[in-house]
């Protein structure tokens, strides 16, 4: 049957379902609430992984689809993604929890537009981990409201970034990893980024001093502006290990990395006895076909007496609550400054992903649909 064909049928099928419950003498209210649910069928579109990347991701391993979504059952809700996160973590695991076909994961801010579940409101805000989708379909349990107390003149946008999983990130990372104490210097890479922009400036609100460098001139200018005590841009420097010593000779406390590969090698002899090391990611390493050989770290670990961790912010579901509140309390007190790189299309996701990974963006990379 052609799609014209099918679509004929689906409207007589409709109208003859209507007419019958009006023959039996159904209200008049529940014909309006039929004809509303059979026009408000939509159609999502969603990107899928066409083609698992291999080195750097092009566009042609992305394809854009269309979805239709069912009638809304008892207990289930409508969602529409208002904004769309793209995140570094999306490289490595796209290889690993994801097979060509799937649509890409994800996490969104979207806004309830029909519900038949009373515990969700049409019309209000919610975070969720449906992948690059314009619309979906909830039964609740995977949804998340945004931070109680949030006020209507802040960007929603920020509970993907500075009130999201990136603040999360750098408000454990730096407390339960790094364990960072007043006083102390603390050294942070990819610093103008999603992640490493609050932990700099969670640093300087727990009494440290705060080196942080990035890939660009502009970004080094924001990090003065934020607060950051020394920064340099890495792709100027003629030494990165003379960058690292002018910027603190006394070495480091705390080292918080985003990077891996050769950074870490070089920021790994500056530390001082007893440093810890928080070992968030790698996006210096997730493009590699091949993989990167570097200096072995155990010299310096044993010599120093270090402590490295890998950690990831799942770790500390059972205390989100607790960091949202308080990363949303700086924010509202203007202790922690935003910024958001916006991307404006869905159709932009995959260029917004790509730039990501190269370092165009300052601050937290999001699409605005």
């Amino acid at each position: 049957m052609s799609h014209v064909g099918c679509v004929l049928c689906r409207i007589f099928n409709g109208l003859h379902l209507l007419l019958r419950k009006w023959i039996k003498g159904g209200a008049a209210l529940s014909i309006k609430a039929d004809v509303l649910s059979f026009w408000r069928m939509v159609t999502a579109k969603v990107w899928v992984l066409k083609k698992h990347f291999e080195g750097f991701p092009k566009t042609s391993d992305f394809d854009l689809k269309k979805i239709e979504l069912p009638n809304l059952k008892d207990g289930e809700l409508l969602l529409e993604s208002v904004f769309l996160s793209v995140d570094p973590y999306m490289r490595p695991y796209s290889r690993t929890v994801m097979k060509e076909g799937d649509v890409m994961i994800g996490t969104q801010v979207a806004r309830i537009v029909d519900s038949k579940n009373p515990a969700f409101a049409v019309g209000i805000f919610v975070v969720a981990k449906s992948g690059w989708r314009t619309h979906f379909i909830s039964d609740g349990k995977d949804l998340q409201a945004l931070p109680s107390g949030w006020p209507e003149s802040l960007p929603v946008s920020l509970a993907l970034g500075t009130i999201g999983m990136p603040g999360l990130t750098a408000y454990f990372g730096l407390l339960e990893v790094c364990k960072m104490k007043p006083g102390e210097t603390v050294l942070v890479n990819a610093a103008a980024g999603a992640v490493g922009s609050v932990v700099g400036q969670l640093a300087k609100i727990g009494g440290c001093k705060v080196v942080g460098c990035a890939g660009s001139d502009e970004k080094v200018a924001y990090l003065k502006k934020i607060g950051f005590d020394e920064a340099f841009n890495y792709k100027t420097v003629k030494s990165l290990d003379e960058a690292l010593r002018k910027a603190s000779p006394d070495g480091y406390d705390c080292f918080f990395d985003n990077v891996g590969g050769e950074f870490a090698s070089v920021a790994i002899n500056q530390m001082k006895k007893y440093g810890r090391i928080a070992v968030c990611g790698a996006i210096s390493q997730y493009n590699d076909s091949v993989p990167q050989k570097g200096p072995y770290v155990q010299m310096p670990m044993i010599f120093k007496e270090l402590r490295m961790e890998g950690f990831l912010v799942t770790s500390w579901n059972n205390r989100w609550e607790e960091g949202l509140k308080t990363l949303l309390k700086w924010v509202m007190e203007g202790k922690l400054k935003c910024h958001e790189q916006v991307t404006e299309g869905f159709e932009n996701m995959p260029a917004a992903f790509i730039g990501m990974l190269k370092g165009e963006n300052l601050g937290k990379a999001v699409v605005k649909v």
